[in-house]
């Protein structure tokens, strides 16, 4: 059974934090941050700002571009590492926003491959549970609110943001009160895009090379993991950029092997936006040249989960993808976890 999304939306807060504001906080420059990284702004939410407020306005832009209402979502999966709460799961807060029907909503942690774990799951519902229609599947961070404002090495890379997609199959159109020439679109470009294939992986031997270290039940909060900085987000950068090149380049391979297909037939890469250097390298691994890779990097940062969904949004709504064409997404994340999506737009 053909799997589409057919909505995406996407939400950054309209503060802008330069490298040159940045530049105040710690001791960087812009040009050092752009040489590693890429990166040239980034996005933060305000202080009254929680996650389930990004996901909640991207939701409505995904529900508007498949023209669905809240009322026809029968699952809400949020993808986020800084929930609102430790429970109740974000995406009850969600719910209760759009004021949908008493469906099921949960929140699943897989940090970074968060878009591609949350596709997984929505096309495995949809494909098993013949009343289960349309599933709102939304990515998002307020990365701020555990970033360490004196750690320059990570500090430069977060951002915030959400983006949603809606996920579902094409015969329920009629059901939906619009014709199917309308109902399945995904972009104001009247595209939506099938899922061919999702491929997914973990290894937790890399637990400890990005994490938060307190907070949960090894070390739950106290005066001490407080003054020693530990309910913020930790990197070994140089682990896990030699990490994610070879685990990415390794997926990308295996899932267009899978599927009969070679890297020159990609149309659009559509990466995980950490660092410039990794995703340079991940694509001359790949021989896919840069006008096929999508870069949202340089002004949004690193929104964890969000930035695959973000720039899939972005790129739709630009009319830079084209009916017929193959998009590869790849993700890699804290876990250590990976994985990654092909599609085709039609």
């Amino acid at each position: 059974m053909p799997i589409f999304i057919r909505g995406t939306g996407a939400c950054l807060p309209g503060k802008v934090l330069t490298n040159d504001e940045l530049s105040r906080r710690v001791d960087t420059n812009d040009e050092w941050i752009r040489t590693r990284t890429g990166i040239r702004e980034r996005r933060i939410a305000s202080e009254e700002e929680a996650s389930s407020d990004l996901c909640y306005h991207a939701s409505l832009r995904a529900l508007e571009a498949a023209r669905l209402g809240p009322e026809t979502i029968d699952l809400i999966l949020v993808a986020t590492i800084t929930p609102d709460t430790p429970f109740p799961a974000t995406a009850c807060y969600l719910q209760q926003r759009l004021d949908c029907r008493p469906i099921p909503a949960l929140d699943l942690n897989a940090a970074c491959s968060g878009f591609p774990y949350g596709l997984h799951l929505a096309r495995q519902c949809l494909s098993g549970d013949p009343h289960c229609r349309h599933i709102l599947l939304v990515c998002g961070d307020k990365m701020s609110s555990v970033t360490d404002w004196q750690d320059r090495s990570s500090c430069v890379l977060l951002g915030d943001g959400a983006g949603a997609v809606i996920v579902g199959r094409p015969e329920d159109s009629a059901e939906d009160g619009h014709p199917e020439n309308s109902a399945g679109k995904s972009s104001s470009e009247g595209l939506r895009l099938r899922i061919i294939d999702v491929l997914l992986g973990a290894d937790g031997r890399g637990a400890d090379l990005i994490l938060m270290p307190a907070g949960g039940s090894r070390r739950p909060a106290s005066p001490q993991t407080l003054e020693q900085r530990e309910h913020f987000f930790r990197m070994d950068g140089r682990r896990v950029f030699r990490e994610s090149v070879q685990v990415m380049g390794e997926c990308a391979e295996e899932i267009l092997r899978r599927n009969g297909l070679s890297a020159g037939e990609i149309d659009h890469l559509i990466p995980h936006q950490a660092n410039i250097r990794i995703i340079d390298a991940v694509a001359q691994r790949l021989q896919i040249p840069p006008d096929r890779v999508a870069i949202t990097l340089d002004r949004y940062g690193n929104t964890s989960g969000a930035t695959i969904p973000i720039a899939l949004d972005e790129a739709l709504r630009a009319g830079r993808i084209a009916r017929g064409e193959k998009l590869l997404t790849l993700a890699f994340g804290a876990g250590l976890t990976w994985g990654a999506a092909l599609l085709q737009s039609e």
